[in-house]
């Protein structure tokens, strides 16, 4: 029968995990409370600026999602942010130029970004060159195809079938007008399978003899999660309902998740990243696991220079820029660790959500552009300290 552990034990072995979801509750307190009191107050929570923080930090989320595998596996990604560009300019290219339909331009797009991860992830797993070199000649070298392809002009605007990927929104087939019905209904199936896959885990644990976390904690998160998971669901009723890009956010999380802690594969490429010789005496292809991170990781970049380009309805040759650095502080942010083997899904969206949230909340204060270069960067510091400080305990 296992025995429930004191809270504070619980706290003290998870203390990055619950960390981090305090300090994004503590971060939109602050800035909600905060910008009451500027000379023209303003509601950081109002349904616009929620929705706008999924719109312009979806690209980031998508990116972080696949520099978490690139980086549990004990390596890195630098070329993401000019994979991005390039990939955007190859489907403003296709749409504009050659007349191509979306339906067809988003898979060809989503190749294009294969292919290149496959390139690089060759010299990475097969040649045993550093990932940081590799990715860092791929950064420079995909940046110049950008600015080659689109000649350092912008190519522009996009039929509405490829603006919906990042500016549309989900229909209300209830037809009850507003708030949106059918978001209403999806945010409250949501909350009743947050409530119900945790009581499954829980009795999951139970049964194997794994000591589950105090019940006061557990009923604590989930109440806390369903209640901020209604709020942001009716304030985006409230407005124009589910962006489609928080639509493909959620179901990339979940697949994501369900990969890295429910599949052989998902497992493997964290033995990977723990100890890769153990890994390789164990019997498990470390070669073609680093392989199909970096395929996988040049899909994702496709994808997000996709959103990125339909978002602003055209190419440019200076998209991108800054995409890798906001990608691996929202994976160290979100509690994985520098030496690769440890990070979860749910952290990464969790960290990259708060760089989204201080970025907005920033730029809403009037904080200059060089002060907030710097406060992330001492946010970034302050996360990768912690992490070794943790480990050397």
């Amino acid at each position: 029968m296992a025995q429930t552990k004191g809270i504070g034990a619980h706290f003290g072995g998870h203390l990055r995990e619950n960390g981090m979801l305090v300090a994004l509750v503590a971060i939109v307190a602050f800035f909600t409370v905060l910008l009451q009191f500027q000379p023209q107050p303003v509601n950081f929570l109002q349904p616009l600026n929620i929705t706008n923080i999924f719109l312009q930090n979806g690209h980031v989320i998508i990116l972080a999602l696949g520099m978490l595998l690139v980086i549990v596996s004990g390596h890195i990604d630098l070329s993401v942010g000019s994979v991005a560009a390039f990939t955007g300019a190859c489907a403003a290219w296709m749409t504009v130029s050659l007349g191509l339909p979306f339906w067809l331009v988003i898979p060809l797009t989503l190749v294009v970004g294969g292919v290149i991860g496959a390139i690089q992830g060759y010299w990475v797993a097969y040649w045993r060159i550093p990932s940081f070199i590799v990715t860092l000649a791929g950064m420079m070298v995909f940046r110049g195809a950008t600015m080659w392809m689109l000649g350092n002009q912008n190519i522009g605007p996009f039929p509405k079938g490829f603006q919906a990927m990042s500016n549309g929104f989900i229909p209300d087939l209830t037809g009850i007008g507003r708030p949106h019905g059918l978001t209403l209904i999806l945010i409250a199936a949501a909350i009743l399978l947050q409530v119900w896959l945790g009581l499954r885990a829980r009795a999951r644990d139970a049964e194997f003899g794994i000591e589950p976390e105090p019940m006061g904690v557990f009923a604590a998160r989930t109440l806390i999660v369903a209640a901020a998971t209604g709020f942001v669901g009716w304030q985006l009723a409230s407005f124009r309902g589910l962006p489609n890009v928080l639509v493909v956010l959620v179901v990339l999380t979940v697949l994501y998740a369900f990969f890295t802690e429910n599949t052989v594969t998902g497992r493997r490429i964290y033995a990977l990243g723990g100890n890769e010789k153990a890994a390789k005496l164990s019997g498990i292809n470390t070669d073609r696991l680093v392989f199909l991170c970096f395929v996988n990781m040049g899909v994702l970049a496709a994808l997000a220079g996709m959103i990125v380009t339909a978002r602003l309805n055209s190419a440019t040759p200076k998209a991108g820029t800054g995409f890798e650095l906001d990608a691996i502080a929202s994976v160290f942010i979100g509690g994985a660790s520098m030496t690769g083997g440890s990070g979860r899904i749910i952290g990464v969206v969790v960290g990259a959500l708060i760089m989204g949230v201080m970025n907005m909340g920033m730029s809403m204060m009037g904080v200059g552009v060089d002060y907030q270069f710097m406060i992330k960067g001492l946010v970034l510091l302050i996360a990768v300290i912690f992490d070794v400080y943790n480990k050397s305990k």
